[in-house]
């Protein structure tokens, strides 16, 4: 596979891809107009025409690997196939040219669109209240964490405490601190759910609140789900839920009706918009009705058949977002429940978790197995029988790059060891998922057979294996300017 030049590698002095027309108004002397420490005599930026543009760019996407071209079975981040109708609604010029600030009685249908998808988002969930301004899951936990706080210390309480279980999101425990409360962790139980009798011992007037993730990132539902929410609130504590893997549960299960008070959605995993690389993300906020009062302002209200901004709550915690929210991903958000249909979006629930469990039964004889149970929407898997014979997790999932499979998640949760985390989604057919069973299976082999072909893996990607921690501790991603040593 041929290397791609860097876009100065393809410059040529004087060459262009547009001609700017000429300024309409007087020339402004730099020299004059700026201080001496802003100026400079050169910009030493490529020149290339667009057709050399366009083909350098075009070639580098030609590398990647997106849901678009092939299996994309990351774990917890829910890489379902986006529907380009999505795509077409958030570009419709009324709401992709509308801008934040300007006034609400020019912005109706923005503001309506967000009134309704938050009504979706209360129905799906079964909670009264929701704020889409949070622009990520990892913010959608930040504020339902701070209303659970504010609640408290509207009561004249001062909590200091957060639970989380070992087998909740990496993001939970980040958010407590974040939140300025300590971090208990409670350990997982035999059976991959919580235990209760540490839940019990764990639970105090100090603690704010427990994070748990439904389903968990082991991939399994929390049988003892409305224990363990008796028991937090008869300790006076709220009960948190990162609706991360809300996927599983669409049409099936309304957290709201097991007695969770606060839960982030994100729109931009379950309700298929795209999202990687950092961004854009959408962490929808529901909540209980008596921790509505705390949830981030403005909010868009109706009033007769128009839609204005709320004056905020004097008990809000504020505004989060500099707008309201991430509005493109609000769109395709919308449209993505719109097209499906309360049926729809039931059988996506459906086949997400019918999937999942097609790939464990399919690949239990070759992997072990942590938690021998049926599963929800994604299935963990261990390479430690693979790893006896010289084999890591990270040697298979780099072998499955040459197979044109992008690696699942590897090593988390991290309670289960050379764990392989796998989320097929519903948009993934028969065909595809048994493609993945027999690359799997065929790496099995190869690890007991030629180890030395998936420690050398990939062979066949456009860059090889990397050193990974010096990639991390000293990245290089910048070209030298021209002439520097």
């Amino acid at each position: 596979m041929t290397e791609e030049p860097l876009i100065y590698d393809l410059s040529s002095p004087g060459r262009r891809g547009v001609r700017p027309p000429l300024p309409q108004f007087d020339p402004v002397d730099p020299t004059k107009a700026l201080p001496t420490s802003e100026l400079r005599t050169d910009l030493p930026l490529p020149e290339a025409s667009e057709i050399d543009v366009m083909r350098h760019f075009l070639r580098l996407s030609h590398k990647n690997h997106s849901v678009d071209t092939a299996m994309y079975p990351l774990g917890s981040c829910t890489m379902k196939y986006n529907p380009k109708v999505n795509e077409v609604t958030a570009r419709t010029p009324g709401l992709a040219d509308v801008h934040p600030n300007q006034p609400p009685a020019t912005a109706q249908g923005a503001l309506e669109l967000i009134y309704e998808l938050e009504a979706l988002l209360a129905s799906i969930t079964g909670f009264p209240a929701v704020s889409t301004q949070p622009a990520a899951g990892s913010q959608g936990e930040l504020c339902g964490l701070l209303s659970i706080l504010a609640w408290h210390e509207s009561r004249g309480e001062t909590r200091t405490q957060v639970l989380v279980p070992d087998s909740a999101h990496g993001t939970n425990p980040a958010t407590g601190t974040m939140s300025g409360l300590e971090v208990i962790s409670l350990p997982t139980a035999d059976d991959g759910g919580i235990d209760l009798q540490n839940l019990e011992e764990r639970l105090g007037p100090g603690v704010a609140a427990i994070m748990l993730t439904l389903p968990s990132t082991l991939g399994l539902f929390e049988r003892r789900i409305l224990e363990v929410v008796d028991l937090v609130h008869a300790a006076g504590a709220q009960v948190y839920c990162d609706g991360a893997n809300m996927n599983a549960m669409l049409g099936r299960v309304r957290p709201a009706d097991l007695g969770i008070d606060v839960m982030h959605l994100n729109l931009h995993k379950t309700f298929s918009t795209p999202h990687g690389g950092g961004g854009p993300g959408a962490g929808a906020l529901a909540v209980q009705a008596h921790l509505e009062p705390f949830l981030p302002s403005p909010r868009v209200v109706r009033n007769g058949d128009a839609f204005e901004l709320a004056e905020p709550s004097p008990t809000s915690i504020g505004r989060v977002h500099s707008h309201l929210g991430n509005f493109g991903n609000l769109v395709r958000a919308y449209t993505y429940i719109r097209s499906l249909g309360a049926e729809g979006l039931r059988e996506a629930a459906d086949d997400a978790v019918l999937n999942a469990n097609y790939l464990r039964a399919s690949l239990s004889d070759d992997y072990d197995l942590p938690y021998d149970r049926i599963c929800m929407h994604e299935v963990v898997l261990a390479g430690t029988r693979q790893r006896r014979l010289g084999v890591r997790t990270l040697d298979i999932a780099k072998r499955l790059i040459d197979y044109g499979i992008h690696p699942p998640t590897i090593y988390f949760p991290i309670i289960v060891d050379e764990a392989l985390m796998i989320e097929p989604t519903e948009t993934e057919s028969r065909e595809s998922l048994d493609n993945f069973i027999d690359v799997m299976r065929r790496i099995a082999r190869e690890a007991e057979s030629d180890p030395d072909k998936l420690h050398d893996a990939p062979v066949n990607a456009p860059v090889r294996r990397l050193d990974e921690v010096t990639a991390n501790r000293r990245p290089n991603v910048r070209r030298p300017p021209p002439g520097s040593a």
